[in-house]
């Protein structure tokens, strides 16, 4: 490292009525992991496309200087060809092609006129190897999982002789075990004299790996700190603007009730793979409770939420669901709305928002009846209200209507909350409800829960994230292979037993 083989000098770059960048500066070091952190809507994103030319030169104000010369890219096969490569969150790739089509597309081996299929099957294998990936290069990317597909993007990235690899969010949707391969892949590469960009809000991840961080806020570069200075309250401290003192903030006064939705005997049989994937799940929730699910990826935990949800999959379902003590036949998610049941998805833009819609319109989708006269919806009032909803849960947008597509990750997640908090439930279920969010964000989110379940609300939360369970849980269930395998209070959890009643 010493020799600088990035910098962006004064950076600025404009939508309508926002400024995404504002006189961002930052340098990155030859041979270097530079993690680059920073809330939702503080300019990452934006900031690594004008670097690859997805913004192209003209359409942003500043200089790029790679390799030493003054870049002026004018769309992402430029940057490509002078070293770059991003992956994106939301993984690029065909489905439907073969591991070796996917990694050489756009970059296809010829001899003469034609493919050479032959060349192209043994080049993908060289690359495949780098990044430690058994798999069979005739391989549909469709039958393999997230964390594979993942590192076939970055293997069709050293396809191209990348100099600088910049990953947004790459372990967002990866389980641990794929999270830290993917972590030790990035630091191998460090080792082969490649640079790196990470952008993530996983701070563990960044210091367990980076050499430098950069802290953008607001669209602003706030500092730049070397590895010897980083320190996770010191980076909390430079993205929020603020110290968290307790990322898990303490709820005011906890006044828990009586079991308001249970589900006794439960078993569920998913016809789509031919296996049952809950067998004889007993829960409960109380009035005022936060309770969590814990379990690996895979457990049945989102499977769990989707069949008591009017069971949207058709899943072959037995047993008995209760609302404050009556027996309820649920088996549509209208069903579950008129119960007083809502459910957050654990994929926001997938399952959650329709991101072509405004805010005002994805705040009101689940309550219209309440908006509408006869079959005209009473565009005022759902104005009104969604103006409401956007000042309560503090979501940052210069319109409500504006497109969700154009939110951050935290402030899309909100909208999906207010949502389902228009719906007036009384049983929220929320399925990863902080997942590729920030902390800033998280402890927003946090605060909201806390709230809810001082006004009697009864909340399941669903998460992968350990700490996030013990903070904010007052009882734990935990998951194995679709049974229930354990039952903890908030106080007498520990990391430690929730594990060992996970992997049972």
């Amino acid at each position: 490292m010493g020799k600088t083989i990035l910098e962006m000098s004064h950076i600025t770059k404009e939508f309508p009525g926002v400024k995404a960048l504002d006189d961002v500066t930052f340098k990155v070091e030859e041979g270097e992991i530079h993690c680059l952190v920073g809330e939702n809507g503080a300019g990452k994103s934006t900031l690594m496309k004008v670097l690859s030319g997805v913004y192209p030169h003209g359409t942003y104000s500043g200089d790029i200087i790679f390799g030493g010369e003054i870049q002026k890219y004018s769309s992402i096969r430029d940057s490509e060809r002078a070293g770059l490569a991003i992956i994106y969150q939301e993984l690029a790739l065909v489905p439907d092609l073969s591991v070796y089509e996917n990694i050489y597309l756009g970059n296809e081996q010829r001899k003469g006129k034609f493919i050479d299929w032959n060349e192209t099957i043994k080049k993908a294998q060289a690359q495949l190897a780098k990044v430690r990936l058994s798999v069979d290069p005739s391989a549909k990317v469709r039958s393999l999982g997230v964390g594979k597909q993942q590192l076939i993007e970055i293997a069709k990235a050293l396809s191209k002789n990348v100099r600088l690899l910049i990953l947004d969010e790459p372990t967002a949707a990866l389980n641990d075990d794929d999270s830290d391969n993917l972590l030790d892949l990035i630091m191998e590469l460090k080792k082969e004299g490649v640079t790196s960009i990470m952008i993530s809000h996983k701070l563990k991840e960044v210091l367990r790996i980076a050499d430098t961080v950069t802290v953008l806020r607001d669209g602003k570069t706030v500092t730049t700190l070397d590895r010897s200075e980083l320190d996770e309250e010191v980076l909390i401290k430079n993205m929020v603007g603020r110290e968290i003192e307790n990322i898990f903030p303490k709820r005011q006064q906890k006044n828990i009730g009586d079991v308001r939705f249970e589900v006794r005997n439960w078993t569920a049989y998913d016809y789509s793979v031919s296996r049952q994937i809950l067998t004889d799940v007993n829960i409960n929730v109380r009035k005022g409770e936060i309770l969590g699910i814990a379990g690996l990826m895979g457990a049945g935990r989102t499977e769990f939420a989707l069949s008591v949800f009017g069971n949207p999959k058709h899943y072959r379902i037995t047993g008995d669901i209760y609302v404050d003590g009556e027996k309820t036949e649920i088996h549509h998610p209208f069903d579950a709305i008129k119960a007083g049941i809502a459910y957050v998805s654990e994929d926001r833009k997938k399952d959650g928002l329709i991101l072509e819609q405004d805010v005002k319109q994805n705040l009101s989708i689940a309550s219209l009846r309440d908006f509408a006269h006869r079959v005209v919806i009473n565009k005022n009032e759902e104005i009104r209200v969604a103006e409401e909803y956007r000042a309560n849960l503090k979501i940052k947008t210069p319109s409500v209507e504006s497109q969700v597509k154009k939110l951050s990750g935290g402030n899309q997640q909100k909208v999906s909350l207010g949502k389902w908090l228009l719906a007036d439930p009384n049983i929220l279920i929320l399925d990863e409800p902080t997942r590729g969010i920030d902390v800033g964000a998280k402890y927003e989110i946090y605060t909201i829960m806390n709230s809810l379940v001082e006004k009697g609300m009864s909340i399941i939360m669903i998460s992968s994230e350990l700490p996030e369970v013990l903070g904010m849980s007052d009882r734990i269930y935990v998951v194995c292979e679709g049974k229930i395998t354990g039952e903890l209070s908030g106080e007498e959890a520990t990391q430690e037993k929730i594990m060992k009643m996970a992997t049972v």
